[in-house]
């Protein structure tokens, strides 16, 4: 019993001492805005992702198709780039 009490008292005050440092770490360093190619990559998975579900709810996936094949098509597509 008196192990429980010592352990949860010590559990706390560690708790308490970490719980003001932190917070301080995170406000000093600042997030970085994403790049111009992070954001056209992130449309293109947007849109991908909504011709995934929409394929997929229409029945038109190719047997075995699984999304990270489909992205891979859809991502090169949408890049207009043709893969060697």
């Amino acid at each position: 019993m008196m192990n429980r009490i010592v352990t949860t008292a010590l559990a706390a005050t560690l708790a308490l001492a970490f719980a003001g440092t932190f917070p301080a770490a995170a406000e000093t360093k600042p997030k970085k805005e994403p790049t111009a190619a992070q954001l056209a990559a992130r449309e293109r998975m947007t849109k991908c992702s909504a011709e995934w579900k929409q394929a997929k709810a229409g029945g038109k996936i190719e047997a075995g198709m699984k999304w990270p094949k489909f992205w891979s098509a859809c991502n090169t597509r949408l890049k207009g780039g043709a893969r060697a």
